[in-house]
């Protein structure tokens, strides 16, 4: 059992990380519960060009067609990125830019159909209601400093957490497991409901809190990663250009496809942007079960030969991120999951709004009772 002291400092710890990170802890809940159906809110809000339907055996087309089909709408540019759509594997995604070196930020996003290789449409993801949450939720449109202080929040979150539960059995030994003393003041009504929703949510609230945390460190993670593993992959060819003449895209994700057996393209980073070489296509392949197929391998392809040249497994700290990104939306168990990672959410707004409520309530409490003392004694001085 904690002493009186113990309990004081964990009371301590857990107010002042719940008031100081609660503000924003409540926006990341406020904007993260609709990113939970990201997909399905595109899906209703915007009208969208549909790949035309055919039948499921149909042969996927050649990838070299759908850049050229991409490029043709944007001459003068240069494709950064190819991706397929995770939920819909009939669409293929075209990441563009000025140059093959310039701004990814920048990019303009081209939608083709993955069977045919028709161009669909662009989509002008900046200007969507879903974008402008997203950055708000990962960011707060303020870069790698917004992440980082959103992280930070995280980690005290995940402080708050943790005195809460260290604190739950001292406030309710004697209590039934979630009691609701209806005949108490307010105060202590809106206490128990703080702490039956804080208990029930623990587990979920300090797995998302945490998962939270690793996403603020991705841009560090992979420029980590891109400082470290793939500047050992392609050391050796370092010194040599970007090919004007790079040999077939199509070849290298077949390539890739034969040297990973059992795994799929999840994308692939074409010669002179950072996550390749300026002579490597970088094809990202991907298992096909609900965890590895968030798992990523990078595999290195000479674009003047077409050749493997390297291939290894992402180092942990990368695997880690990788994890933690869908498991932070409960992306992972399809709708069911997002359903329940949404009545979570919701639980923990209320965790929240509720701590807050009894930190002020307590605080002016204990103002209106300095405030009565102080009365009191300059009444006894007269």
């Amino acid at each position: 059992m904690l002493s009186r002291s113990s309990v004081r400092i964990w009371s301590r710890i857990h107010t002042w990380t719940s008031v100081i990170s609660t503000v924003f802890l409540l926006m990341l809940c406020i904007t993260g519960l609709p990113l939970i159906f990201n997909h399905e809110l595109n899906h209703a809000l915007y009208d969208e060009v549909e790949p035309a339907a055919l039948p499921a055996d149909t042969a996927p087309a050649n990838l070299d067609r759908i850049v050229e089909n991409g490029l043709a709408r944007n001459p003068g540019h240069a494709v950064q990125f190819m991706f397929w759509d995770r939920d819909e594997p009939e669409l293929i995604w075209l990441s563009i830019g000025k140059a093959v070196d310039s701004n990814p930020d920048q990019n303009r996003l081209l939608k083709l159909d993955s069977r045919t290789g028709e161009f669909l449409e662009e989509v002008d993801f900046r200007n969507r209601l879903t974008y402008v949450i997203y950055r708000l939720h990962v960011d707060m449109y303020a870069g790698l400093p917004g992440k980082l202080f959103l992280g930070l929040m995280g980690l005290l979150f995940c402080v708050a957490i943790v005195s809460g539960v260290v604190l739950y059995w001292p406030s309710t030994r004697k209590l039934d497991f979630g009691a609701m003393r209806r005949d108490r003041p307010r105060l202590v009504r809106w206490l128990d409901l703080h702490n039956l929703l804080g208990i029930v949510t623990v587990v979920w609230a300090l797995t998302v809190g945490f998962t939270g945390v690793i996403n603020t460190w991705a841009d560090l993670i992979f420029k980590l990663w891109q400082n470290d593993q793939l500047v050992a992959m392609t050391q050796a060819y370092r010194d040599r250009s970007t090919p004007q003449g790079p040999t077939s895209v199509d070849a290298a994700v077949s390539a890739a496809r034969e040297a990973m057996p059992g795994m799929q393209p999840s994308f692939v980073a074409f010669p002179g942007n950072p996550f390749s070489s300026k002579s490597h296509y970088a094809v990202f392949m991907r298992g096909d079960t609900p965890l590895t197929s968030r798992l990523l391998r990078p595999v290195l392809i000479d674009a003047e030969t077409g050749t493997l040249t390297d291939s290894r497994e992402m180092p942990l700290y990368a695997k880690a991120l990788l994890i933690s990104q869908p498991l932070h939306f409960g992306d992972y168990g399809g709708m069911p999951l997002k359903i329940l990672w949404a009545l979570l959410t919701v639980a923990t707004i209320v965790v929240l709004i509720t701590g807050l409520y009894l930190w002020v309530a307590r605080t002016r409490r204990k103002r209106a009772a300095k405030a009565a003392i102080r009365v009191a004694y300059a009444a006894a001085q007269h």
